[in-house]
């Protein structure tokens, strides 16, 4: 008997938290060996500590006007130069940091889910449920991105929040066409068919065994998202509709700082580069990730 009780213990699988264990570390294994990729997490990383720990990085209050030294050139009472209202840049762009943070993450945890519900349903049930969902993620998809979510800011209102839903409106579809293209394959798997055999509701089995499935590809199109989202939020604070002044919304300053190109390039200069850094970071991120994800995109 104990013979018997020793040798399943030696074959009884590993628990839960020592898989994820193992697949954390996998994970980081991969990810060390793409020196890039690490960069563009780092990278990341330091923008969501500058994000949590603004007021504790800015030198100035970024809103307080001080038209003494307005249009300050880069020094080292001011990094990054003044605006034309003496504002300093530097800490308008750290705290400008937690509004792009915000944004993004808001738009992810609003499109994920939609654009991962309409794609499984669509991908698992087929026929005339497919048929109807997909069409209406046509017609979302004929129209620019940007225009589209310019008519929905326009309408809803200038403000952050409405740029947050103007965009989120606009950007769901890319993930339903990806989450139905997973569903499609995944719903043939043997243990999909096993769990029908086994009496599952369908349901259960678009939760359960389905969805899951499809989620780190869901993950990995979101990062690559993102850029287009702070993108398309720049574009939106450049022409007002996003977070309003004395609001230190990237686009907008780079919007203010356009009448001053010439003799004070700093002014928009500076917030564009924080915009490229952090579109290039999270396309860095993302393409990184994929390759953590899934192996059929892995480097050889």
């Amino acid at each position: 008997m104990s013979d018997v009780i020793r040798s399943d213990i030696r074959i009884r699988p590993p628990s839960v938290p020592i898989r994820m264990a193992a697949s954390f570390a996998r994970a980081g294994r991969k990810l060390a060996a793409e020196p890039l990729g690490l960069a563009g997490f780092v990278i990341l990383g330091l923008l969501c500590l500058i994000a949590i720990f603004a007021p504790l990085l800015a030198p100035y209050d970024p809103v307080i006007q001080s038209l003494g030294d307005a249009l300050q050139p880069p020094s080292l009472a001011h990094p990054a130069g003044t605006d034309e209202f003496g504002r300093d840049i530097l800490s308008r762009l750290i705290f400008g940091t937690r509004i792009t943070i915000q944004t993004v993450l808001s738009i992810s945890l609003i499109v994920g889910p939609i654009g991962l519900l309409i794609g499984v349903v669509a991908g698992f049930f087929g026929g005339r449920i497919d048929a109807l969902l997909m069409r209406a993620t046509d017609i979302v998809l004929s129209f620019p991105s940007l225009i589209l979510a310019l008519a929905f800011a326009a309408a809803l209102g200038a403000g952050l929040t409405t740029a947050i839903i103007a965009i989120s409106l606009t950007a769901w579809p890319p993930i339903a066409r990806l989450a139905r293209a997973e569903a499609l394959v995944v719903r043939n798997a043997d243990y999909v068919v096993a769990a029908r055999l086994y009496g599952a509701s369908p349901i259960r089995i678009l939760l359960v065994y389905i969805a899951p499935m499809c989620i780190p590809s869901v993950i990995v199109r979101l990062t690559l998202n993102m850029a287009g989202i702070i993108l398309t939020a720049a574009s939106l604070g450049f022409l007002g509709l996003g977070a309003q002044p004395p609001a230190p919304e990237w686009g907008a300053m780079i919007s203010n700082g356009r009448k001053f190109m010439l003799d004070y390039w700093w002014v928009a200069v500076m917030p564009g580069i924080a915009i490229l850094l952090t579109s290039l970071a999270f396309n860095i991120a993302g393409d990184a990730l994929r390759d953590i994800l899934d192996p059929r995109h892995a480097r050889s």
